[in-house]
């Protein structure tokens, strides 16, 4: 079982960054990707991006350039640098790992982003 722990959320406002990190511990197999999703209130969770094992990496069209995913494979960890916030990106944002050789997933407990003046 893959245990996930985020950090880094919080209060900032318009234009601001903020980064993201998320740790993986337990009993950890082989980790096929890490990645990033967010659910505001009233709406389904989306992905915002994720980065395989091997280094690929797919953002949702509403990143257009301001964050950057990344991973520590040694650390095991996945980090989501975020620039040029904008109110709509308030969220609770939620850590991935999908692992094994049967693509299990496993979800952090979320950390809030608010972006507000």
């Amino acid at each position: 079982q893959v245990q996930l722990v985020e950090s880094g959320g919080g209060l900032v406002q318009p234009g601001g960054s903020l980064r993201l990190s998320c740790a993986a511990s337990g009993r950890i197999p082989s980790i096929n990707a890490m990645g990033w999703y967010r659910q505001a209130p009233g709406k389904q969770r989306e992905l915002v991006a994720v980065i395989s094992s091997g280094g690929r990496i797919n953002y949702a069209d509403f990143v257009t350039g301001r964050f950057t995913i990344s991973r520590d494979n040694a650390k095991n960890t996945v980090y989501l640098q975020m620039n040029s916030l904008k109110p709509e990106d308030t969220a609770v944002y939620y850590c991935n790992a999908n692992w094994g050789v049967k693509f299990l997933d496993s979800w952090g407990q979320g950390t809030q982003v608010t972006v507000s003046s």
